[in-house]
């Protein structure tokens, strides 16, 4: 909003920036804010070298979001280290994401004829192009349901589960009765996130993801924009069904736009559904993942009996989050039962011995209404998904929502090239 022009202010209740999806630090404050008794021991080292992600994400590296920070600089503030690999969960182990033809060949997770099948099926995927009908071979892309795709190539079920939640990365098995489009590009998004550095198609910061808005709210400053944290936000006012400002301590500060997460606006936004996270403090790195200081695994839903995937995000002391030889893993799933901590046993189980564990089960709160007649654009809570793809598409339909038009990369580009200059 203050690249487009518009005059920006900024508050949040909270003492660091990010809200939900801060980065916690000193490891004391984790405690704290988990109800933890104690101090945290002195084996966890220094409580300044942690910075521990409330919300797990990867940034998928052909993704939405590095395009938004590329385009608007933002990257200048950030160092990115690409995750060492993705795993996927099959009878009770763990099996590496093949992420090159070599691995492919050699992975254990298919037998050589369905390689054989599968690699035809990537070649046509790599080649589908929605502009270009030569590339559907028979196949109507907003018509034929993902299901009938994946008959045609003579794909087993075990296939199928793989390449739907771990590389497609869907949560549920939904999409196989929808038209196959938007599961084709969803898979050349993961090959060409994978294409362009090799190990997998995820990249993290360094001092982990509360970079992210701390980088956001650089740029809006560069811009004109006022950020003010530690501010108690008293009342939003409304006057005949519109927004025309917000009280804080005794102060009107006067606006015709307002948009907030759901936390502020108790009143306006429904409950749709929970997400359990739990995370954990390791000594070590997970087993069967050769020692990776970084990787991803998905547990697809029916391996454990569920309708959605479990997700492991693992990090370490390599990205700044960490003390030296601690590791940092956090499971996340949408909730389906009344003992969601049972749900995710298969995944805690992965992961022992466990030095410390923090539980959170989070409220998924939208919208009720898209904010046309109050002007208040609330976004959505975070999901359970491993990435920021469902969070991009949040942001721009709210950009869609306030400006009337389409949020559009190309114009971001231009604008920063007015400040900085051209490349």
């Amino acid at each position: 909003m203050s690249v487009n022009g518009k005059k920006v202010l900024h508050m949040d209740r909270n003492p660091y920036y990010g809200g939900e999806s801060a980065s916690i630090t000193p490891l004391e404050d984790l405690y704290k804010r988990f109800k933890i008794p104690g101090a945290p021991p002195a084996s966890m080292g220094r409580g300044r070298d942690w910075n521990v992600d409330l919300i797990p994400k990867f940034l998928m590296a052909n993704g939405q979001l590095v395009k938004m920070l590329l385009y608007t600089e933002v990257t200048r503030y950030l160092d990115f280290k690409v995750t060492e690999g993705s795993f996927v969960y099959k009878g009770g182990k763990i099996y590496k994401v093949p992420s090159t033809e070599a691995e492919a060949l050699a992975s254990s997770l298919m037998g050589l004829f369905e390689k054989r099948r599968f690699r035809k099926f990537l070649v046509y995927v790599a080649n589908f192009d929605e502009k270009d009908s030569r590339t559907f071979e028979g196949v109507d892309p907003k018509k034929t349901p993902m299901r009938e795709v994946y008959k045609k190539f003579d794909l087993g079920q075990d296939v199928i589960d793989f390449t739907g939640h771990a590389l497609a990365l869907y949560r549920t098995d939904d999409y196989l009765d929808e038209p196959c489009c938007e599961t084709i590009n969803r898979i050349k998004l993961y090959s060409e996130s994978l294409a362009r550095y090799g190990k997998s198609p995820y990249l993290y910061p360094l001092y982990g993801l509360g970079e992210l808005p701390q980088g956001f709210a650089r740029l809006s400053a560069i811009y004109g924009g006022t950020y003010m944290l530690n501010k108690p936000i008293g009342e939003i006012i409304v006057e005949n069904g519109r927004v025309v400002g917000v009280k804080s301590e005794g102060e009107i500060a006067r606006c015709k736009q307002l948009i907030c997460d759901p936390s502020y606006v108790k009143d306006r936004v429904e409950k749709v559904g929970q997400v359990i996270r739990v995370i954990c403090i390791l000594s070590h790195p997970i087993k069967n993942t050769s020692d990776a200081s970084s990787c991803q695994i998905i547990i697809p839903q029916n391996q454990v009996n569920r309708k959605s995937d479990i997700y492991v995000c693992m990090i370490s002391s390599a990205h700044n989050v960490a003390a030296q030889g601690k590791y940092i893993a956090i499971v996340s799933t949408t909730v389906e039962t009344k003992e969601p901590e049972k749900e995710i046993r298969p995944a805690l189980e992965l992961l022992e011995p466990i030095e410390q564990k923090f539980v959170s089960i989070s409220d998924l709160l939208v919208p009720k209404d898209l904010g046309t007649e109050s002007q208040i654009f609330i976004s959505r809570a975070y999901d359970a998904t491993t990435h920021f793809e469902t969070t991009c598409d949040d942001i721009k339909d709210i950009y869609k929502r306030m400006t009337g038009s389409e949020f559009d990369f190309e114009e971001m580009k231009r604008k920063k090239n007015d400040i900085y200059g051209e490349d």
